[in-house]
């Protein structure tokens, strides 16, 4: 199944975090938090102004974005989940 996000929306894969601290220690599956970065994997067309002109998104598919910890509608593709999000939830490009 393909998924074209609209106008200024992200389609995000959530990136898995660690599950060890740098001490060793294991964190339990139900102690850990959601994680805020993720990889894009499709962008929509970009955000469209009142006069109608279209922005440019400044996210490409295959960045890897870190976004706001609460943003975005949770969707389920082909049994993995992944993140709908609009570009302004989106803090920063990790290089």
């Amino acid at each position: 199944m393909n998924i074209k996000p609209l106008h200024d929306k992200v389609l995000v894969k959530r990136v898995d975090e660690e599950t060890k601290t740098a001490g060793g220690i294991i964190i339990p599956d139900n102690a850990q938090e959601k994680p805020s970065e993720g990889v894009v994997e499709a962008v929509g067309n970009g955000f469209r102004t009142e006069e109608g002109k279209i922005l440019p998104m400044s996210v490409k598919v295959g960045d890897r974005v870190l976004f706001a910890k609460w943003g975005g509608t949770e969707i389920k593709i082909g049994g993995e989940s992944r993140l709908i999000i609009k570009e302004s939830d989106i803090l920063a490009i990790v290089e």
